[in-house]
């Protein structure tokens, strides 16, 4: 990761922490319903402790995204952090101690993924928070299934990014691009597939060759670099393997496509063109810096393309018609987060999570703090 892009990660995990600090109590007050009792109401209570199964990409911000409301609702935390990450799961529990927190509130374990599963059964554990891969979701799912715990499940994306036929067509690409490289495209709500309709298809493709070309990979370290090397090499070989199939099967290939001879996991920022069904790059998750450009004949099939995915984490439309943009967003567009004229983000004060195989519940803003506790109903005659 950038280190600038590490900075502002870590910014971003402190508003979370400052959000629910200044909000949590407001979101957790008894709820009074009119009934035909003296009085009845609703109660917010803490389940007791939340395993918390996190990935490696953003390996703060995942975390405190889950912590923070968990723990400003009562509950306790035990993370699993990704193993490829182990100083950030160490630092994590560190500032929680140093913030104040008792002892091992938040604490932070060193295991393997078959111990995890294990520990899902155990009954000091209430329920399961998994931010991870589609694979991960559903074993963890599974193990909670069968002891009857509540799970919150952020998983895979493969966000449509619609570009409609009276967008302009150098603005979108620009987000497009921005989107598409965040954390050198390792991103579940990164932009994964921009269906662009056909009569401005030329100019935004160009754009979108133009700018990708301009990132070029650099030191990390580097304040002045904006795309570093990928998480891992089995990854950036993964991410090749779906680039040189999906070019197989008839994928146009107008940038990048090459694995460099220098050691490291690096791979060039890569776009595809005339990505079409049947394809890895039009059904698979690309987690990594490669741009799929899908083509559509009108609106009307753009939306059917976007909506043609397993997964439906976010999305986005691009329009000069903000309140057209808008129903589309809110209405037609199967995701959990749709945004018109802006890359899809998250942010405290929201509620964040997907729908299908991007998983189930919702993390941040009012709702992601309700997620972890009990809704009690209290009746008194």
């Amino acid at each position: 990761k950038p280190i600038t892009q590490g900075q502002a990660e870590c910014e971003k995990s402190a508003w979370a922490c400052n959000y629910y600090a200044e909000q949590g109590q407001a979101f957790l007050q008894p709820e009074y319903m009119p009934t035909d009792a003296a009085h009845s109401y609703v109660t917010f209570e803490p389940l007791g402790v939340l395993l918390a199964v996190m990935p490696w990409n953003f390996p703060i911000w995942q975390v405190v995204r889950c912590a923070a409301p968990a723990l400003a609702a009562g509950n306790a935390v035990v993370l699993k952090h990704a193993s490829n990450v182990p100083g950030c799961a160490r630092e994590l529990a560190l500032l929680f101690r140093d913030a104040g927190f008792p002892r091992d509130l938040f604490c932070s374990l060193f295991i393997n993924d078959e111990t995890a599963l294990a520990l899902v059964k155990h009954p000091a554990i209430s329920a399961v928070s998994v931010t991870g891969s589609v694979a991960t979701g559903r074993a963890v799912a599974l193990a909670a299934a069968k002891v009857l715990k509540k799970c919150v499940l952020e998983l895979g994306g493969s966000d449509p990014y619609l570009v409609l036929e009276d967008a302009d067509p150098i603005a979108a690409a620009a987000i497009c691009v921005e989107s598409r490289l965040i954390n050198c495209g390792q991103s579940c709500i990164a932009a994964k597939r921009l269906i662009v309709t056909r009569n401005i298809a030329k100019p935004f493709t160009d754009e979108v060759v133009h700018l990708m070309s301009q990132r070029t990979p650099g030191d990390p370290t580097d304040e002045a670099t904006t795309l570093g090397p990928m998480a891992r090499v089995d990854l950036r070989d993964e991410l090749h393997r779906q680039v040189h199939d999906s070019v197989a099967r008839g994928a146009l290939l107008l940038l990048g496509g090459h694995v460099p001879t220098q050691a490291g996991a690096w791979y060039p920022p890569t776009v595809l063109a005339r990505v079409r069904a049947g394809m890895p790059a039009y059904h698979e998750e690309l987690f990594g810096p490669v741009a799929a450009i899908i083509e559509a004949v009108n609106d009307d099939d753009a939306i059917r393309i976007a909506n043609d995915t397993p997964f439906g984490l976010g999305g986005a439309v691009f329009t000069t018609d903000r309140d057209r943009g808008e129903r589309i967003a809110s209405k037609q567009l199967n995701a959990g987060s749709c945004f018109v004229n802006a890359l899809v983000r998250s942010d405290p004060r929201l509620p964040f999570g997907g729908i299908k195989h991007s998983g189930y519940g919702r993390e941040l803003g009012a709702f992601g703090i309700r997620e972890f506790v009990n809704v009690k109903t209290v009746y008194v005659k």
